[in-house]
């Protein structure tokens, strides 16, 4: 087998311009932001201020292209520099145009645009740098053409990205030249003959995608999603790019709208599909580098693709409190609002998205109880996410709903039971500044949603949490926030009212109308008002919930205490009702029925 050869050059900005450079449609788009463009800006500009002579050069990085047969460079690697490096000089040209309007630039210009000859022989006006993938939608041309970003639509994230680096480029050079032409074209002068560029050249795509792969195998500079993308291509045959380029652009897009981390997903979508519990994200890579066999990328790497994508889907659809198939799921609703930021119940959620909608609802039920077990117990969150990522492994496997409830037998549910003692016990201290607003407003939502469920069944009119944690909704401080100095005295003293006014039993969730109108008032005054509410958890406050004889809602009413006063006592009364509740609630055996077990 033939050797390809590669030829590397050091090329000043000038000699680089001279050749002509396609970013071709599988590439991913422009993704530089201001911290990038000021980075590249400031390095520059502290190398020309040094003033380390004529002959001083600097090496700003590299870029890996494919010699075509029609003398066009497409660019592998190193568009975001060599796009940002058209835009200086797209920049530059229209500085100098705006503070001498009647001088020439004819070099500049042909370093931005110029001639070329076509395979036909004709003459073809053409741009030094253009982007070929859709999200560019001619912004660089537009750019170069007119010099005026203000007429230009910022249509896609790629557009704006470019859009926002002329125009920082643009301040640059106002803000460090001033209106003084002569520096801008001194500048000008150093920037495209002592500034250096790395071109790397080599004859075939699947060549310049390894040396691609080979300047970039520490990850340095960047991540493991653009590197993924690139070991795809590099084993996708050259017919299947354009439908490779358009299934990973619906894969990063669909993680972007969700502004969820791509190396986040890729971490948990392995844990959840692979034989792997511990794995870093700088790691990632070289994890898919060493399992090709297991993967199936080396021989299908569209198929590959195409379950990334699938995954990255049911992934978006769970944190957004849907199933893998888009149906609204009232458990995984739930665990949306728990959850805030943290995602390590993907990883189990991704490891079953294949069960029946029956199983996984099962299945989403049992998670959302764990997950907060985890939570309220303040359980370690690295610890948990291995033990995700090892039940992942026979999670998977699971079918029926037999082997589902062996599975949960054997998993989550000793995982709470060996946490029930430390619920107990969370729950008995538990005050709002404890947990976060929003965990808060779980924990109320679902004590309340619990007992009424308990009287009217699941299909109740408030069958979702969001009833009880939307807008209508607020937190009431049984003991008011701001009560008047004699309702403190009348109450202990100002030590046991901050002792006990954040305190879970002095907290209940209300109607936003009924709430309004309280005030500060006492208890005695507030009880004819929570008698309105139609959540029985707290019209129980106001006195007994009793229809009937041994109707669900009598029997519901049995375990709810009932206050004829407000005092600490009552707050901590209430407070072990309402443990004892959450025990129910989640599904947590009480600590006395864990030790029977266990005896």
């Amino acid at each position: 087998m033939a050797l390809q050869s590669i030829e590397s050059r050091d090329l000043t900005v000038a000699e680089l311009f001279q050749n002509f450079y396609v970013v071709p449609s599988y590439q991913r788009e422009y993704v530089w932001r201001e911290p990038e463009v000021e980075q590249l800006l400031f390095d520059i500009h502290n190398e020309y201020m040094e003033g380390r002579g004529a002959e001083s050069q600097y090496f700003i990085g590299s870029i890996v292209v494919l010699s075509r047969s029609d003398g066009v460079f497409e660019l592998i690697d190193g568009q975001q520099r060599m796009t940002t490096t058209f835009l200086m000089l797209c920049a530059i040209r229209d500085r100098l145009r705006r503070l001498e309007p009647r001088e020439t630039t004819p070099a500049l210009d042909a370093q931005i645009q110029y001639t070329d000859v076509d395979q036909e022989g004709r003459n073809v006006p053409r741009y030094r740098v253009e982007l070929q993938y859709e999200d560019s939608k001619g912004v660089l041309q537009d750019l170069a053409r007119t010099g005026d970003p203000a007429t230009i639509p910022a249509a896609t994230r790629s557009t704006d990205n470019i859009l926002n680096a002329y125009q920082l480029i643009c301040a640059f050079l106002e803000r460090e030249f001033s209106a003084d032409a002569a520096q801008v074209r001194r500048f000008y002068a150093y920037f495209t003959k002592q500034i250096k560029l790395i071109r790397v050249e080599t004859g075939s795509v699947a060549h310049a995608l390894k040396v691609f792969e080979t300047i970039n195998d520490r990850g340095v500079g960047l991540d493991s999603m653009d590197l993924l993308k690139n070991l795809l291509f590099m084993r996708a045959a050259h017919r299947e790019f354009e439908l490779l380029k358009t299934v990973w652009k619906d894969l990063v897009d669909t993680l972007h709208r969700a502004r969820e981390k791509p190396l986040r997903f890729l971490r948990y979508y392995i844990f959840s599909t692979y034989d792997a519990e511990r794995l870093k994200e700088e790691e990632i890579y070289g994890w898919f580098q060493t399992h090709e066999s297991e993967c199936g990328y080396g021989t299908d790497p569209l198929g590959f693709a195409r379950k990334l994508l699938a995954a990255a889907t049911a992934f978006v659809r769970f944190i957004g409190g849907k199933d893998s198939e888009g149906r609204p799921n009232r458990y995984l609703e739930n665990i949306h609002h728990l959850s805030g930021a943290a995602r390590q119940h993907l990883i189990l959620l991704l490891a079953g998205r294949d069960l029946s909608e029956s199983e996984f609802s099962v299945l989403a039920r049992e998670l959302e109880n764990l997950f907060f077990t985890y939570v309220i117990t303040r359980e370690p969150t690295r610890d948990f996410e291995h033990r995700f990522a090892r039940w992942a492994r026979d999670l998977r496997h699971v079918r029926t709903a037999e082997e589902l409830d062996r599975f949960l037998a054997s998993s989550f549910r000793p995982s709470r039971a060996e946490l029930s003692r430390r619920f107990s016990e969370a729950f008995a201290r538990l005050k709002e500044d404890d947990l976060q607003k929003y965990r808060l407003r779980y924990v109320l939502a679902r004590l309340t949603q619990h007992v009424d469920e308990q009287a009217f069944g699941i299909g109740n009119p408030r069958p979702n949490l969001s009833a009880y944690i939307g807008g209508q909704s607020e937190v009431e401080h049984i003991l008011p926030q701001r009560p008047t100095t004699a309702a403190i005295e009348a109450f202990g003293g100002s030590k046991v009212w901050t002792e006990n006014v954040g305190r879970l039993g002095n907290l209940t969730l209300l109607e936003k109308a009924i709430n309004a109108s309280l005030g500060n008032g006492t208890f005695a005054e507030k009880r004819e008002a929570y008698r309105q509410s139609n959540f029985l958890l707290t019209r129980s406050l106001a006195g007994a919930v009793q229809v009937g004889v041994r109707t669900p809602i009598d029997l519901i009413g049995r375990k709810l205490e009932l206050f004829q006063g407000w005092t600490s006592e009552d707050i901590e009364r209430r407070q072990a009702m309402l443990a004892r509740l959450a025990h129910e609630a989640w599904d947590v055996p009480l600590p006395e029925e864990t030790s029977t077990l266990n005896s």
